[in-house]
């Protein structure tokens, strides 16, 4: 936790996929007079209600959700961006008299959002093609192997599958000669202009991973495939970085005959258990996350309400249904 009288206070949610984010966030943001941003890096997109686990109609009528359905599929969209949106957010809901809440699982958003985040040079759109053409002969597999030898550490930190976060680090490399990592050291995320609680959500691997089995089986029941195939009828093509992302590739294989219904539901359940794996690398490398269990949430109530301290009246524990904060997104 950062504190700091000045600032504004912000509290974070966060943890793996399926955990039970936003239901927790919704029951303390009733609690505490609030309104939550969402650092989800999916959730940005509209037409992508189902597999991105969009807050329902319901849930966001209980407590107003920012950042949330707004991007159109096809538009450029990155970290900078989102943090410049949600400090804004941010500031317009202080000045209200909100309480600000951040519920998400993009570490990346999370950090650029109450750190900052380096401007790095423009992009070099001839290399960036050089580079997407070689991804698209090579793989980006090849080009992963290619990155590890630049530059180790960027390389670490990026999925061999993540074509575009790949092409980026190579691009700043051959056109700068600098390497991203030099340029993450050099900047630090040194900017902090809020005052920040994290609380991370946690539980037992296996638990986690048959939440996510679940959540996976009720997406697909609830119509994922049709959904994707109304994003390409609407011209999204498959190639796009979201419709790359979880679930969506997984069903544009099986619209495109490239795995049979079977297959596209077991890959995606354990590619998804992958991810939770890699968020959760990265959030129990923060030091400053106070950690609980989704079905021990309330206990973290107190801490909120000493970290806003002038928060008087609107503190709302009494009553509160222990369902009501940690169920299943």
């Amino acid at each position: 936790m950062s504190t700091h009288t000045d600032r504004i206070k912000v509290i974070i949610i966060c943890g793996p996929t399926g955990i039970g984010k936003t239901s927790a966030t919704i029951g303390m943001a009733r609690a505490f007079n609030g309104e939550i941003i969402s650092a989800d890096s999916m959730q940005i997109y509209k037409y992508m209600d189902i597999g991105t686990a969009k807050p329902t109609p319901e849930e966001r009528a209980a407590v107003p959700h920012h950042l949330v359905d707004f991007v159109a599929p096809d538009a450029p969209f990155d970290a900078a961006r989102f943090a410049a949106l949600g400090r804004e957010k941010i500031s317009e809901l202080a000045g209200r008299g909100i309480t600000p809440f951040v519920a998400g699982g993009t570490g990346l958003y999370i950090r650029a959002l109450i750190c900052g985040i380096f401007q790095a040079d423009p992009p070099d759109a001839r290399i960036r093609e050089k580079l997407r053409r070689e991804a698209k002969e090579l793989g980006s597999a090849a080009l992963h192997d290619r990155l590890i030898l630049r530059d180790p550490g960027a390389a670490a930190r990026i999925h061999p599958n993540d074509t575009f976060r790949i092409v980026r680090a190579l691009e700043i490399c051959e056109a700068t000669g600098k390497t991203l990592s030099e340029y993450h050291q050099a900047h630090r995320f040194a900017d902090a202009p809020f005052d920040v609680l994290k609380i991370g959500l946690h539980m037992e691997r296996e638990a986690l991973y048959d939440r996510i089995n679940r959540r996976v089986d009720a997406m697909l029941e609830a119509g994922l495939r049709e959904e994707v195939e109304g994003l390409i009828n609407r011209g999204y093509s498959p190639e796009l970085r979201p419709m790359q992302s979880l679930g969506y590739r997984h069903m544009a294989d099986f619209i495109e005959g490239r795995l049979t219904w079977e297959e596209a539901a077991e890959t995606l359940k354990r590619d998804t258990r992958r991810y939770a794996k890699r968020q959760m690398t990265w959030f129990r490398a923060d030091p400053e996350i106070v950690w609980k269990r989704p079905d021990e949430i309330l206990s973290a109530f107190p801490l909120v309400k000493n970290f806003l301290q002038d928060s008087s009246g609107c503190f709302n524990i009494d009553g509160m249904d222990q369902a009501e904060c940690g169920k299943p997104e």
